[in-house]
């Protein structure tokens, strides 16, 4: 069992080993939850999740005109590394 002490302004320190148990950082907010015999429990605060399209999350936007061959894109995936100097001829 691990102990802390209420300090005058009202805070608390969580013990190093809670902490790890909690996987609880630095900067990260939880809630405090009251039970029956008196007990509080830290609980990582519910984050806020944005909807987003399969698109937007990888970065991918879409192709207005008609779709490219293998040799298309692979020449195009060449140009580029030649461009960027990555390719030594």
């Amino acid at each position: 069992m691990e102990t802390t002490r209420l300090s005058s302004r009202g805070h608390a320190s969580i013990p190093k080993v809670l902490r790890g148990r909690l996987h609880l950082q630095p900067g990260q907010e939880f809630t405090i939850e009251s039970t029956t015999d008196g007990a509080l429990l830290p609980h990582p605060a519910p984050s806020v999740l944005q909807t987003v399209s399969l698109g937007e999350a990888a970065g991918c936007p879409r192709h207005a005109g008609p779709a490219k061959t293998l040799e298309e894109m692979d020449a195009a995936i060449a140009q580029g590394a030649w461009d960027r100097g990555r390719v030594r001829r």
